[in-house]
């Protein structure tokens, strides 16, 4: 079972006084989102070049898309550019319905539990726009809860408790003005000034959480210390998995003729899989990888993979992230956004509106059943057959995606399995 759940502590909108689809809209819309996913994936390196990393780019996509709703002028045309699409169009409008009708529903019953979950925390006495509120509520199942932000424990216990209710069971990074861990004494204070003052109107919330079966478990006793070979040439030991069994293999090239070769890892009720991506070369560094992803080889895994029976070693690894978003998205094209001057949300209200900032957050944990498990058997792995061996002993990528529509819901990459820090 693979473990995943993530929060997305996403929009925080302060007081400052003063294209449509074309052809199949199903397949143009997943490219989009492909493309987006790999965007900001990419755009994410630039500051987290040489650690663990995982995002969801559905997550922010919906939270841009509802940005979409009250945006006019420069402003959404800028969000427009960047996704692709306007969720104003009613076609797009529908094909997001289904895409949030299959990530709305947890059955756990069933082997898996996908869950989106969208609210608007407003500040008391802020009157949002009623068409607003009611495309709101109508496209992304928002909920509207009041706050007042300037008695931040309240609000935080708030924002908590609708969190846990959600799927999340991390602590808001809203309570912190910097998107980082809370620190100590004065410092954490100014931090959550920094934040909860007295010009915070809204807080646009979004959550994804997944869990899910393997379609075929790992087993505990096949688990063992393994050598993982890290960026830097030096080699750590760590839980490493195995199994035998029949998956969707490729080998392909990229642009300047790299190597790699791509893994899928189904989940139980075949809706979802986890895809894994790893350099044929062991001398060829991931980044020589990530450098040249593209949508384009994305969606040419999908034509690419055959049924082959493997030997698999996969790490078990867990993770966490949070970002500000603020200072990532304005290098994929959207800078009116943060403008205290030229952010224009008045779809949303008459305030003058405009985002301070954007946090992220997103974690996952990899095991062999989705339990946490306890240090790894020792025992020595005998070869069990001839056929192909995929070996994940070195840095990786890996995307969590829906398999009928190409959404990406997770994107990151392990280059330390036992590094857990944010």
């Amino acid at each position: 079972m693979c473990r995943l759940s993530v929060a997305s502590v996403f929009i925080c909108f302060c007081l400052f006084e003063r294209s449509h689809c074309n052809g199949s809209l199903q397949d143009n819309m997943g490219e989009l989102h492909t493309r987006f996913a790999v965007s900001l994936y990419r755009a994410l390196l630039e500051t987290e070049n040489s650690s663990n990393l995982i995002v969801s780019p559905v997550s922010v996509s919906l939270s841009l898309g509802l940005l979409q709703l009250g945006a006019r002028g420069n402003t959404l045309a800028q969000l427009e550019g960047m996704l692709g699409y306007n969720v104003n169009d009613v076609q797009v409008q529908d094909f997001l319905l289904h895409l949030q009708s299959e990530v709305g529903v947890g059955n756990t019953s069933e082997g898996m539990w996908l869950q989106q979950a969208c609210a608007l925390f407003i500040q008391s006495g802020v009157q949002l726009l009623t068409e607003f509120t009611q495309h709101a509520a109508a496209w992304a199942n928002a909920s509207l809860v009041r706050a007042n932000f300037s008695q931040p424990n309240h609000t935080h216990s708030q924002l908590v408790r609708w969190g846990h209710s959600h799927g999340s069971d991390e602590t808001w990074p809203l309570q912190s003005g910097s998107g980082e861990q809370s620190g100590s004494g004065s410092e954490a204070a100014q931090g959550e000034a920094l934040l909860w003052g007295s010009r915070l109107q809204m807080a646009l919330i979004n959550t994804v959480s997944f869990r899910g079966v393997w379609q075929k478990q790992f087993l505990f006793v096949n688990t063992q210390n393994l050598p993982f070979t890290l960026a830097d040439g030096s080699v750590i030991k760590v839980p490493m998995m195995y199994q035998a069994t029949e998956v969707n293999f490729g080998q392909f090239r990229t642009t300047s003729d790299q190597r790699y070769t791509v893994l899928e890892l189904p989940y139980l009720r075949h809706s979802l899989s986890l895809l894994l991506a790893l350099p044929s070369d062991r001398k060829t560094p991931l980044s020589a990888l990530e450098s040249q992803l593209t949508p384009r080889q994305v969606a040419d895994w999908d034509t690419g993979l055959r049924r082959t029976k493997m030997d698999i070693f996969l790490p078990r690894f867990k993770m966490q992230n949070r970002f500000n978003l603020r200072s990532v998205l304005p290098s994929m094209g959207v800078s009116d956004t943060f403008s205290p001057t030229a952010a224009d949300f008045t779809g949303i209200s008459a305030e003058g509106l405009y985002v301070s900032d954007a946090f992220h957050e997103a974690k996952i944990e990899v095991t062999e059943d989705g339990t946490k498990a306890a240090a790894a058997t020792a025992m020595v792995l005998l070869k069990r057959s001839r056929a192909p061996v995929f070996k994940a002993d070195r840095p990786f990528l890996f995307l969590l995606r829906q398999i009928d529509t190409g959404s990406i819901l997770f994107i990151g990459r392990v280059v330390n399995p036992v590094d857990q820090a944010t």
